[in-house]
This record gives C-alpha cells, sequence and structure tokens, in this order.
C-alpha cells in the first residue's frame, strides 16, 4: 500500500494503526460492564416501569397485543355461537346440511361448553385490564393466557370426547355448525395464547417495558373492534328472535349484510325483521368502516416507524459512505478499500469532529468518540470516519472559496432530495406490495378450504372455490355460489372478517400508487386534448429544459431579426428578477450586511414562511433558498464552536448536516413549520442579545452588535460546513 503513487509519505502508518485501533476496540470494551446490548438470551432481566434504554422486538410489544385483543373477541362471539347451537344434526329426506334438524347435546358438554365461554370472556377482560393499567402486567398477562389456554383445552377436550363417545350416526347424522364454531374458537384461543407468551418473554427478556405505551389510533383500534363484535353478535340475537332464524344463522346473515356482500341465500322473511335491515346495516357499515380505518392508520404507523424510517436511514448511511468531500479523501479511500467498512459502523452517532487539511500532505485525522460516561478517544482517518450522525468539519487556515464550500454542500442537499424521494416511492409500493400478498394468500388460502368443505354440498372444484372467493372479496355476492356446508358458514365468517378489511386496504394502497399514476395520465390527456389547460406548453418546456433553451434561441433569433429589418440592433432590455443562482450568493459581500438588516430579512422571512405553510403540496425548498434561510437562522448564534453545542440545548438547533441524523429533511414536520421554529428561535436569540440578558459565555454585547452581522454572514455560517 505504500507503493500507490498517490499515498504521500508516511501515510501506510497512520492508516494502518488506525484499524488496528480499531480492530481491537471490541476486545478493550469487552472488560467493561455488561449493558443491555450484551446481555444473553437466557438470562432474564425485567425492566421497572420508566427507564431510558431503548426498545426493540416492536412486533412482540405493539402488534401481539393489538392482534390478540382484536382476536379474542371474536373467539368469544364463536364461543356464544357453539354453546346455544346444538353440535349434532338430523339429516332430512333432503339430504342437505341447510336442512338438517338439530337435537340436544349431552348434560357435560353443555357445562364444559360454558366454563370454556367463561374462562375466554375472563381472559379478554384481564387483557384490558391490562391496557388500562389495572391490573400489573406481570398478574394481568399470565392471567390471560392461562385462562385462554384453559377455554381452549376444554373445547378440544369436549370435541375429541363427543367424536369419541357420542358422535352423530352417519350417514344419517352430521356435525352441525355449533360443533365448527367450537372448533374454530378453540384454535383462535390457542393462537392468540401462544403470541401473548412471545410477548411475555420479550418483557422478560428486558426488551421493552412491562405497560403496552397505546397511542390514540391503538386504544380505538380495540374499543372499536369490541363494538363491532357486540354489534354483530347482538344482531344475530335479535335477527334469530324475530325473523325465526338459529343463531348462527342469524350471525352468518348478520356478517353479510355488515360486509355488503349479500349472497341472498338467507333474507329477513317478515316486515319487522326487513325493517330493523334499515339501522342495522347502517351501523354495522360505520363500525366496520371505523375499523378498518384504524386498522390501516396502524399498519402505516408500524410501516413508517419500524420499515421505512430503517429504509432511509440505510439509503442515507450508504450516501456518507461512499460521499469524499476533497481529492485527499478521495485519495484515501482508494487507498484503504480493502478494510471493511463494518468495523467502523459499530461506533455510535455521538459528537465527532474530524479535522483535516487541504495541501494534501497531512494524511491523519482524529476524531474524539465520546461515550456518555466521558472519555474514550479513538484516532482514525478522513476516510474511516463513522457514517452517520452530524459531522463537524474543521478546516485549516487555507480556507477553500466559498463557492466550493456551496456546492460541496449543495451536492449533499441533493443526495438527501433523491433519498426522500426514492424513500416515497418505496413506501408506497411497499404497502401495496404487502396488501397484494395478503390478498393473495387469502383468496387462494381460503379456496383451498372452501373447495374441501363445499364438496359434498355442491362439489365445489378449485376454480369455482377461487371464482366464489373473488367475488366475496370485491363483495359482489352474484349468489349463484354460497357457502351452504355446516363447516363451509362458520369459516365465511372468520374468513370474511380478514378477506374484506384487506381488500379495502389494498384498495386504498392502489390509491396511491396505479389509480394515482392513472389519474395523472389521465388529466394530462385531457389537458393537451378536450380540456385544454392554460399554460400547459409552458410547463411542459418547463419540465424539459433543453426543449426550452431551443425555443428561446428561437425566439431570440427571430426577434433579431425583426428589429434588423426595422432599421435598429440593439437588444430589448428588460428587466427580469431570476431567483439567485450559487455564484450569485458566492460573490455577495456579507462584510457590508449589518446584524440589524438581517433581522429585518428574519422578520420578512417569518411571514413568507408562514405563508409557505398553506401550501398544497407542502413546500420544498431549493438549496439557493436553504442557503438563505440558514443564514437567517444562524446569525444570532454563538461564533465560538464550543458555545453552539450548549446554545442549541437552550435556545434551538443552529447546525446540521444534510445527510446526518440531524438533518432538516428527516423531520417529523413539514420543511416550512420547521423552517419556521428555527427562524423564531433566531428572532428570539437576537432579541435576547439585544436587550442583553442573554447568557455571558465570552460575547459580550460590543462583539454581538458590533461583529454579529460580518461573521454571521460567512461562507461556513452560511453552509453549515
Amino acid at each position: 500500500m505504500s507503493n500507490h503513487p498517490n499515498t504521500p509519505p508516511d501515510s501506510h502508518t497512520t492508516i494502518n494503526d488506525s484499524v488496528t485501533n480499531l480492530r481491537h476496540a471490541p476486545e478493550e470494551s469487552s472488560a467493561m460492564p455488561v449493558g443491555p446490548k450484551a446481555r444473553r438470551l437466557w438470562k432474564f432481566r425485567m425492566r421497572p416501569d420508566e427507564d431510558d434504554e431503548p426498545e426493540d422486538w416492536w412486533m412482540a410489544s405493539t402488534a401481539i397485543p393489538l392482534l390478540a385483543a382484536t382476536l379474542g373477541p371474536l373467539a368469544n362471539v364463536l364461543s356464544i355461537a357453539a354453546l346455544v347451537t346444538s353440535w349434532r344434526e338430523n339429516y332430512t329426506d333432503s339430504g342437505a346440511d341447510t336442512d338438517a334438524i338439530g337435537f340436544r347435546d349431552p348434560h357435560w358438554c353443555i357445562a364444559l361448553n360454558a366454563t370454556s365461554l367463561a374462562c375466554g370472556f375472563a381472559g379478554n377482560l384481564f387483557l384490558m385490564f391490562n391496557f388500562t393499567r389495572r391490573i400489573r402486567y406481570i398478574i394481568a398477562l399470565p392471567m390471560t393466557i392461562i385462562l385462554w389456554y384453559c377455554a381452549c383445552g376444554i373445547l378440544i377436550g369436549i370435541t375429541t370426547a363427543m367424536d369419541k363417545n357420542v358422535p352423530p350416526i352417519r350417514p344419517h347424522q352430521t356435525y352441525s355448525q355449533g360443533f365448527w364454531h367450537a372448533v374454530i374458537a378453540a384454535v383462535l384461543y390457542l393462537f392468540c395464547s401462544m403470541i401473548l407468551m412471545i410477548n411475555m418473554l420479550g418483557y422478560f427478556l428486558g426488551h421493552y417495558h412491562q405497560h403496552f405505551a397505546l397511542t390514540d389510533d391503538q386504544r380505538n383500534l380495540i374499543l372499536q373492534t369490541m363494538m363491532f363484535f357486540i354489534w354483530l353478535a347482538g344482531g344475530g340475537g335479535v335477527f334469530s328472535r324475530v325473523c325465526g332464524f338459529t343463531f348462527v344463522d342469524a350471525l352468518y346473515f348478520c356478517d353479510v349484510t355488515i360486509l355488503t356482500v349479500g349472497f341472498g341465500d338467507i333474507t329477513a322473511n317478515n316486515d319487522a325483521g326487513r325493517g330493523l335491515v334499515f339501522p342495522y346495516s347502517v351501523g354495522g357499515i360505520i363500525i366496520l368502516g371505523l375499523v378498518i380505518s384504524s386498522i390501516s392508520r396502524f399498519s402505516k404507523e408500524i410501516g413508517h416507524d419500524k420499515i421505512i424510517k430503517k429504509h432511509l436511514n440505510r439509503r442515507r448511511v450508504m450516501t456518507v459512505g461512499r460521499s469524499v468531500t476533497t481529492s485527499l479523501e478521495f485519495r484515501q479511500r482508494t487507498v484503504i478499500h480493502d478494510y471493511p467498512r463494518a468495523e467502523v459502523s459499530k461506533l455510535s452517532p455521538a459528537d465527532r469532529t474530524i479535522a483535516y487539511t487541504d495541501d494534501g500532505h497531512d494524511l491523519s485525522a482524529k476524531a474524539n468518540h465520546k461515550n456518555g460516561a466521558g472519555g474514550r478517544t479513538r484516532d482514525f482517518t478522513n476516510s474511516e470516519k463513522p457514517r452517520g450522525g452530524m459531522i463537524k468539519r474543521v478546516r485549516s487556515r487555507s480556507k477553500k472559496p466559498k463557492i466550493y464550500l456551496l456546492r460541496e454542500e449543495k451536492d449533499r442537499f441533493d443526495c438527501m432530495r433523491k433519498i426522500q424521494a426514492g424513500t416515497a416511492q418505496y413506501r408506497r409500493w411497499y404497502a401495496l406490495t404487502l396488501s397484494i400478498i395478503a390478498f393473495g394468500l387469502l383468496w387462494c388460502v381460503g379456496a383451498v378450504v372452501f373447495w374441501q368443505v363445499e364438496q359434498r354440498e355442491q362439489g365445489l372444484s378449485y376454480f369455482e372455490a377461487l371464482y366464489f372467493c373473488y367475488v366475496s372479496l370485491l363483495t359482489i355476492g352474484y349468489g349463484d355460489k354460497s357457502p351452504k356446508s355446516n363447516a363451509g358458514k362458520p369459516f365465511f365468517i372468520v374468513w370474511s372478517l380478514i378477506a374484506v378489511p384487506t381488500m379495502t386496504i389494498l384498495i386504498g394502497d392502489m390509491g396511491e400508487t396505479v389509480i394515482a399514476s392513472f389519474k395523472r395520465g389521465t388529466f394530462r390527456l385531457a389537458d393537451w386534448t378536450v380540456l385544454p389547460k392554460a399554460g400547459v406548453w409552458r410547463t411542459f418546456l418547463e419540465n424539459h429544459p433543453w426543449l426550452l433553451d431551443w425555443v428561446q434561441r428561437k425566439e431570440e433569433a427571430r426577434e433579431a431579426q425583426k428589429r434588423i429589418e426595422a432599421g435598429f440592433q440593439g437588444p430589448d432590455i428588460t428587466d427580469k428578477e431570476e431567483p439567485p443562482t450559487i455564484e450569485d450568493l458566492a460573490k455577495e459581500d456579507d462584510a457590508i450586511v449589518t446584524s440589524h438588516d438581517l433581522a429585518k430579512n428574519l422578520a420578512l422571512a417569518i411571514r413568507r414562511t408562514a405563508d409557505d405553510l398553506k401550501s398544497v403540496p407542502p413546500k420544498k425548498y431549493t438549496y439557493e433558498e436553504w442557503v438563505v434561510l440558514t443564514r437567517l437562522i444562524r446569525f444570532s448564534a454563538a461564533k465560538d464552536s464550543g458555545e453552539v453545542s450548549i446554545e442549541e440545548d437552550e435556545e434551538g438547533m443552529v447546525e446540521w448536516d444534510w445527510i446526518g441524523e440531524d438533518s432538516p429533511m428527516l423531520a417529523e414536520m413539514g420543511e416550512s413549520e420547521w423552517v419556521l421554529d428555527r427562524l423564531c428561535e433566531s428572532l428570539t436569540r437576537y432579541m435576547r442579545r439585544q436587550a442583553g440578558v442573554g447568557v455571558d459565555r465570552g460575547v459580550g454585547r460590543g462583539e454581538v452588535d458590533s461583529g454579529g452581522g460580518g461573521d454571521g454572514g460567512n461562507g461556513d455560517s452560511m453552509v453549515g460546513s
């Protein structure tokens, strides 16, 4: 490596020493106390109610409890259907399941069935007490798991005992819908208990707190789900009484009605029932819409926090790892490209300072990596700088021209804009992909089940089952195919309650991708054909600069020819206000700009930014606009680099890196709102200094008044380099 033509003398020694130090860093840290990241999997470490440690296992900590709270009430409804319906039926002369007549079950079966239902309700109640913190987590969650296991075990026991001791006599008897409701309820109880055990394991291993930190949307989802299943079961009881249906048939009728499938195989058979359909269907559809809306928001929230942000940070870190700002750094990168970058990336993105020179002779650079306890320092080269976090560069006295600094910062700004655009596209298509996968699984797997359970009653082929599931998913409901078997109707209730909301979410995701693209294409076609839009040609030319430049040159040549023919040749001088370019900003004489002038511009900028908050779509500033805004944000800040970090904690952020973790483009709020906050903070700092009530950190009032304007307008302060 020392023979590399672009490597200055003695550079290999510094590089080797730095990499050696980094490779030995894990051995040094092994002697330190073991933290939460280094604990063993088998070591239980239950965390207190509140601490500052990070939380992981987000699926186990958030999604699993909500899934259990959603499926638990459904299992209770199915248990009610299993209790109030006999489990065996006698066939009539038609031999169809729909015409079979049930007969009484043994007393032990009814008693155990009621016990199972009580355990299921109690388990759900303990889970609600856990969410509301009425009962401690360490008590409530184990009780929920135990009670649901008991409910599942009892249902499995009585279904097995009945099949062994008092089974239906074939071919004259069969199991009813109540029996299959019990089987599905047992499966749901078992599934919920198992996933809650994963949640408890994560708590025992110290991955998160014991209490569920529910947001308003998550709390609404739980309440709306419980309300929906109460509405569904209550409607089943009312329609069974009014229309003379069995409870299981009434439950199936209510499910088909609320989901707007409308097969027509079971309908209200009297005026009282038909009159009840009016309020019941409207109320059920509203509640179902609320549930689907909450599920959609929850899925987007989870995807944004745990997947989209990781994708954005991964792209950002990759960009930082590939970026170079000087020819010296590029030469160093080519020299040590064989060293693994993973060892460097393990450093935490804390406060770091990277120093380097621009003359090409000193290759060494030092970075002070400060841990929370105070004080380890590692040396490494510029090319091995950490790839995340805010990086403050300290330049040598031979400062670069301002135009170079502006161009470097604009490159980083443009990179972050591309990352933003790519992440937005990734978010839309990622959600659509997941929805399509869920839709495909529910469609194909559901068709397999209906193909099997409807063989005796309808002789469905797999293609016919696919057709039936598709018609049901889109809530078309022709009625030529519908579930008729005793096993098919209970499964359809559970399947449709999962599949139809999934289809609704899929349509919503398509609205942001496929449908949005189709809409844009339709508008564009209308602009150029039947509904021409004013200014469409100008917009088209602005989107194609090469074509606009060509048209302008042709127009100028034509105007020049007209002036020659008219007898004069001078150009037509017009005053056109163009936005400033990087070159214009670099040529500005900042020394003559006083702090009072900047304060005046600051007030005007606050007013313009407040107007930008009303923009639809949200305003995205260009780099040139950011340069002007950045100067107004930073001119009132402390000028000493040691004071900036202290001042940021007290009076707001004044330093950031465009592709760092503190980039304004990574903020949860919009750019206009973020800029308005920073401008107001800058105005507050300026007023404090003018009033002389600011904390004295070595910068007196006289220095702020006399030298603040000149320092605030220099190149480093303006571009944040």
